[in-house]
């Protein structure tokens, strides 16, 4: 294995590797710093790697260590973030003022509810127990095999699925009994909420309906309404989209809630 080698597949992997740490971390800046700080370690232990495992594997082990130490000091969101981080935008005039700004200037400034969703499972993961919420990222949303997340998590195949089933579980929970796009009776809104906001010309609804999940949503399948949860995670890079400048501002401030809260 050469340098050259090394630094062409980082290259190809490092977009959904700074991805994942941004899901996990929920901070730019510290997903920003770890993806260095993964190179640098995988550059230091070039010489170690013996093909045991794919290089993108061995990238997600290195950079979820890493990630893991700082994570296991912070305490767990709780399951209501988003009632908590709503009520203090609302009462947080300085961050609708930034927001309209982001909106208005930037060309990465769009509010879509796909991204809303995206940034909502973010959040509400952050409630989870640590492995269960790195496996679900791992295996669901980056598609690694359960042997694959067993390798980058360091824990057996069985132990892999047991995560994946509890956290699944609970997830599906907590969406079932919350969220207003597949439950008429669920409390959170925000998706509609700030696309009227951001986006007041549009027609909300029509817009919603052209999310695959909301349309399913009537069927009651909750196994696949997660699938499709899933696959509008897949289809998202929230460092390049067009709506990422303005969903990490929101992420940046649910953080910063939730420091403050816990």
């Amino acid at each position: 294995m050469t340098i050259d080698i090394l630094n062409q597949e980082f290259e190809t992997h490092i977009g959904q590797l700074k991805s994942y740490l941004l899901r996990i971390t929920a901070s730019a800046a510290d997903a920003e710093d770890i993806t260095q700080d993964t190179y640098i370690k995988a550059s230091e232990k070039l010489e170690t790697f013996r093909g045991e495992s794919s290089l993108k594997t061995w990238f997600f082990t290195i950079a979820s260590n890493l990630a893991k130490d700082n994570l296991r000091a912070q305490k767990r969101w709780v399951e209501n973030v988003t009632d908590i981080t709503k009520a203090a935008a609302l009462a947080n005039q300085q961050f609708f003022k930034e927001a309209m700004h982001i909106r208005a200037s930037s060309i990465n400034g769009q509010y879509e509810a796909k991204e809303h969703i995206a940034l909502c499972f973010t959040c509400i993961s952050k409630s989870l127990p640590l492995e269960q919420q790195l496996c679900i990222f791992l295996k669901e949303v980056y598609e690694f095999k359960v042997s694959e997340v067993g390798t980058i998590l360091n824990v057996t195949e069985a132990m892999v699925k047991y995560y994946l089933h509890a956290g699944r579980s609970k997830m599906i929970d907590v969406f079932e009994g919350k969220c207003a796009l597949i439950n008429k009776k669920g409390v959170c809104h925000q998706c509609s909420e700030l696309n009227g906001i951001f986006n007041p010309k549009q027609n909300t609804q029509a817009e919603l309906m052209k999310i695959e999940m909301v349309k399913e949503a009537e069927k009651g399948n909750k196994e696949q309404l997660f699938e499709l949860r899933m696959q509008i995670l897949r289809e998202i890079d929230p460092f390049k989209s067009s709506a990422f400048e303005l969903q990490l501002h929101h992420l940046e401030h649910n953080r910063q809630v939730m420091e403050k809260y816990l």
